[in-house]
């Protein structure tokens, strides 16, 4: 079946400025960042130091950039690092883990450091994009000198905690959207071929292929699935084009790509992928889902030897 081509650009043909501008001409808001995460932040003051490490700037609006920390840090103490809403539309990656920061964040006290950026990528959320307004995707820009100022930013942050940080674990999601809209404008952006691909209807995770830590991994999926169902691979016995490490496991170039969950060069690492529109979930699920990870992923790296 031959598709209909993204209705921005010219196929074969990479975008320039004015394709740019027409891309975020169509993005519309659809909810609010200060509603939905700063306030939602303000209730974890009593708890945790909350402190603006950077702010971006976009069309005149400011975006502050919020991370959550343990009080009393302690360098002697092992360090976690969540992240979620790199990617905006991603929405339990955002609520799941203001809802484990809210129910659980304290659990660790006094065993570990905790470190949470909740939404990493706030014009986004604020309209349900994968990309930044300039079409820029911040997972695949995790670098020094980023041209994303949402990658830039985060990188800038946790550079003190390279090579010390015990887990870090970013919440994503997978959705049907990626098929009907995002990858179709990747591949516009890029000036190719869009080859259709299937969305996985369940959770999996993403491990380094790089640096791969099975164990870790399936400790992860075996929680998780005490909440959600767990992704099958496809026909040709992949996720997302992707070889399976384990069930509900696959391997990725987490580091070679610049994704987030190797910023830190954490000793544990995992991406987590939540698929919403599975009519054998729900939106409270998702969030759970999420919040199971964390839980266990914490778990895991506190109880393995140093």
């Amino acid at each position: 079946m031959t598709l209909p081509p993204y209705p921005i650009g010219t196929p074969g043909q990479p975008w320039g400025p004015a394709e740019v501008a027409a891309w975020r001409a169509r993005v519309v808001r659809q909810r609010s960042y200060a509603d939905d995460v700063l306030a939602a932040l303000e209730p974890l003051r009593q708890a945790f130091d909350i402190s603006e490490y950077g702010a971006l700037v976009y069309d005149g609006e400011r975006f502050p950039l919020l991370a959550v920390r343990s009080r009393g840090w302690r360098d002697d103490l092992p360090t976690l690092v969540i992240t979620g809403g790199v990617h905006g539309y991603e929405t339990s990656g955002v609520h799941g883990a203001l809802q484990f920061l809210s129910d659980h964040g304290t659990e660790t006290a006094g065993q570990a450091n905790l470190l949470a950026v909740p939404c990493v990528s706030p014009w986004a959320y604020e309209r349900v994009q994968r990309w930044n307004p300039d079409a820029l995707d911040p997972n695949r820009n995790f670098r020094p000198h980023s041209p994303a100022g949402e990658s830039a930013a985060l990188v800038a942050l946790l550079a003190p905690l390279h090579g010390r940080t015990r887990l870090h674990i970013d919440l994503h999601e997978t959705t049907d959207s990626d098929e009907g809209e995002f990858r179709p404008a990747l591949a516009a952006r890029d000036g190719e071929a869009f080859v259709p691909d299937t969305v996985p209807d369940g959770f999996y995770l993403v491990d380094d292929a790089d640096r791969p830590q099975p164990a870790f991994q399936q400790a992860v999926i075996e929680a998780v699935a005490r909440v959600t169902h767990i992704a099958p691979p496809d026909a040709h016995g992949l996720i997302i084009g992707c070889p399976l490490q384990s069930p509900g496991v696959i391997s990725y170039a987490v580091t070679r790509k610049g994704l987030c969950a190797a910023i830190t060069a954490a000793r544990f690492s995992t991406t987590t992928e939540v698929y919403p529109d599975s009519p054998r979930t729900t939106p409270q699920q998702c969030l759970d889902a999420q919040v199971a990870a964390v839980r266990a992923a914490i778990a895991y790296a506190l109880s393995a030897p140093d």
